[in-house]
């Protein structure tokens, strides 16, 4: 296994790119490395249990929580990982097969204080929350301890608040970027695989950037001599994510400018985006992400500038002369808090989690986070568009720039942005769909599959049928064909990126991000939109 993972490891090198997370085989035969490692191996083996398995219920995810819970348990042992080390690694799981370990060690003197530390920052809790309650309720005073916690928002509060002046180089486009030069379609298969994928952004020629081979791989040596002035990196543009809403297009920005996420291999969060003007799914990404994203003049930045950005003040100067280069505002104010936490997702999520704790301890609202600004009732009614999201939030009507998180009735999940989706599930540790249909199609590589598409047909509806979702299976049509028979009037739905123009209800487009997260919490969060009357003139023809 060490040898042919060592070869893998210098294949990707020579691309320029870290190796793929472990799968769950190859965790498997660590884990029996683990238990007699070969002489000098130990660190090395141990940085891989710890770092390269993927988080939430992945498969591999599943080999290593069994085996480091066999350990915390006191039932399996090894020299290289001690109990209370199985305990601190289960917590770097972010949740999914790790919590059931870690709620039952809260009835074990010696490891509940660890389990409870760990569980204290696990915001996917979903329905094990109950379990947590029950242990208090019954007088644990560890599940006691975490359950106000939570309630306090020390999740929150213990994250690194941003300093009041963040220095960044900037890294510009000019012109429009649209999502295809960020994800270009023809390389849809390695979407997946993010650091091989983010190697095809910006592959053609264009004004400004110089690809390293023009139609295969991007401009690599300009992105590293920006990054060599050794500031983090803003990505800025005029007009920026136009077009398709992939959320491979963010993975690729994230990929080069974010930063890495503890205990998540090939993937990074975080990051700047600035633009003149930035496309709604992009930038809702891009917060699901935890960048800082906002609309900003960026005419008077350019390529290698070090700039100095105020994110409480609204406002960007050059870091060597102090000139103001723009001033801006933010959409809503609540994305510092998004950015905090770690991503506008973590924030529901993490948000919904203090209030349930609250619930149980018997305590008010906390004023801990931001809250959107509501817009003012206008008294006029409401348009069909307004009372069909109504519905969905339980009111009678949505004013346009509400804030809101509508019921998702309809998820729609195509194949070239499925295996992302299902990433992201994995993530958010779901084992169950919430939304009452979650619907896979494979209406794009059922023609000339290439060999990943193969892969993908064969273990994409399985996995999408064992949570609760329906699978279309390659040949049986298109996904659009298909919602459309399966719509329920009045009611609301997402879906990746135009395959989700519903002719009955009403439907909002999403990355593969978001479609994972309405899917698995049956909600999405959404800023209403105008509603526009369109008229149509004329007469049928004959």
């Amino acid at each position: 296994m060490l040898k042919d993972y060592r070869k893998h490891v210098e294949e990707r090198a020579e691309q320029g790119i870290p190796p793929k997370p472990l799968n769950a085989e190859q965790v498997a035969s660590l884990v029996e490395l683990l238990k007699n490692p070969p002489q000098g191996e130990g660190e090395f083996l141990l940085e891989l249990l710890s770092e390269r398995v993927p988080p939430g219920v992945d498969e591999a995810a599943y080999v290593k929580a069994g085996f480091l819970s066999a350990i915390a348990k006191g039932e399996d042992s090894c020299d290289l990982i001690s109990r209370e080390k199985a305990v601190e690694l289960l917590g770097n799981m972010h949740g999914g097969y790790n919590i059931a370990t870690l709620v039952e060690l809260l009835d074990e003197d010696t490891l509940a204080p660890l389990a409870a530390k760990e569980l204290k920052h696990t915001l996917l809790m979903f329905d094990a929350y109950h379990d947590v309650e029950e242990k208090h309720k019954a007088g644990n005073e560890y599940a006691t301890d975490i359950i106000k916690s939570w309630a306090e928002g020390e999740w929150f509060t213990s994250r690194k608040l941003m300093d009041d002046k963040i220095t960044y180089t900037v890294f510009k486009v000019t012109g429009e970027t649209n999502t295809d030069d960020l994800s270009p379609a023809p390389d849809a298969w390695s979407r997946p695989d993010i650091p091989l994928h983010a190697l095809a952004a910006y592959k053609m020629p264009r004004e400004g950037l110089e690809p390293e081979e023009p139609g295969v791989k991007g401009p690599m040596s300009q992105i590293e001599e920006v990054k060599s002035k050794g500031y983090p990196v803003a990505f800025v543009g005029d007009v920026v994510g136009t077009g398709s809403s992939r959320k491979s297009a963010t993975n690729s920005v994230l990929w080069f400018f974010g930063e890495d996420l503890p205990g998540v291999p090939n993937k990074r969060g975080g990051g700047v985006c600035i633009g003149s003007k930035v496309a709604p799914i992009f930038f809702n990404t891009m917060e699901d992400a935890g960048a800082l994203v906002f609309e900003a003049d960026v005419e008077k930045m350019n390529m290698g500038d070090v700039i100095d950005i105020y994110p409480f003040e609204g406002k960007i100067t050059n870091h060597e002369t102090g000139e103001l280069l723009a001033e801006y505002s933010y959409k809503s104010k609540v994305i510092l808090d998004e950015v905090r936490a770690g991503g506008r997702i973590n924030l529901i999520i993490g948000r919904g989690l203090t209030e349930k704790a609250r619930e149980t301890l018997g305590l008010g609202p906390t004023d801990l986070f931001r809250k959107p600004e509501q817009p003012k009732d206008s008294g006029a009614g409401f348009s069909l568009a307004q009372k069909m999201v109504g519905k969905a939030c339980g009111v009678e009507g949505i004013r346009p720039g509400t804030y809101c998180e509508p019921k998702m009735t309809t998820v729609g999940s195509q194949d070239t942005t499925g295996p992302m989706t299902r990433d992201e599930l994995k993530d958010l540790a779901c084992l169950g769909f919430t939304a009452d249909l979650t619907m896979q199609s494979f209406c794009h590589t059922a023609a000339y599959p290439k060999p990943v598409d193969i892969e993908t047909q064969h273990t994409l509806p399985d996995f999408i049928m064992n949570r609760g979702g329906v699978s279309l299976r390659p040949g049986d049509g298109i996904i659009h064909s298909w919602l459309n028979r399966m719509l329920l009037p009045d009611t609301v739905g997402t879906g990746g990126d135009s395959h989700t123009r519903f002719p009955l209800g009403i439907s909002f487009p999403a990355g593969s991000g978001l479609v994972a997260f309405a899917a698995a919490t049956g909600v999405m969060p959404l800023d209403m939109p105008e509603s526009i009357l369109v008229r149509f003139k004329g007469e049928m023809q004959p």
